[in-house]
Parts: structure tokens; C-alpha cells; sequence
């Protein structure tokens, strides 16, 4: 059976959504708070090859830290994942990974078609 996981942070009421949701429906997800627990640069990667879409994507690029980084929408892949494996908080939250695949809950509902 394939494990779920989910990058979660209990501060944002999107992330609580989503975890409210799989739980609703019977899905325990292995909850992992990657802002004290940040993912690795190999992480990242592979998240983001479970989403099937670029770095930017992945991003909170509205961030302030975002900017005082210096970062532009326009950067290389490689630049955002290193600034997302060294500031965990660049995360876009929630993601959701489950049988090699992942998904954004924003909106929470869009976790579901992993399931």
C-alpha cells in the first residue's frame, strides 16, 4: 500500500484544510513539518517530478523572503530548489504526495484526484 505524505504547516489554514480533508475520508498521511523538517535538495526534485511541474510552481514567490533572497520568477530551477531546501518557509504548502505522484491543495479538493 502506498504511503501518503503531506508537507504540512499548522499555521496555514489551507494546510489544515487538507489534512481535514484526507482525514475525512480515511486517509492517515504521514504528516511531516517541513518548515523544522526541510526536504532536501533531492527532495525537492523529486516532488517536483511527482507534480509534474517546474520550481516556480513550488515557490511562494509573493513572499517577502522571497524578494529578500533576491529571487525572480525567471530563475533557474536549480537557484529555487536550493533556496527552498536552505528557507523551507519558500514552500508552497500543502503538498501532498502519494504513489509517486503529488498535488497542491490549493484548493484542498485538488489532493483528491491522487486518490
Amino acid at each position: 500500500m502506498a504511503v501518503t505524505e503531506i508537507w504540512h504547516n499548522p499555521r496555514c489554514s489551507k494546510s489544515r484544510q487538507t489534512l481535514s480533508l484526507l482525514e475525512t475520508r480515511g486517509i492517515a498521511p504521514r504528516i511531516r513539518l517541513y518548515q523544522a523538517d526541510a526536504p532536501s535538495e533531492a527532495e525537492i526534485r523529486a516532488a517536483l517530478a511527482a507534480l509534474g511541474r517546474p520550481a516556480i510552481d513550488l515557490v511562494r514567490s509573493g513572499d517577502a523572503l522571497f524578494r529578500d533572497l533576491g529571487l525572480a520568477k525567471d530563475a533557474g530551477e536549480a537557484q529555487l530548489i536550493a533556496a527552498m531546501a536552505a528557507h523551507p518557509a519558500l514552500i508552497e504548502r500543502p503538498l501532498v504526495l502519494h504513489d509517486g505522484r503529488a498535488a497542491l491543495g490549493r484548493p484542498p479538493e485538488a489532493v483528491l484526484d491522487l486518490f
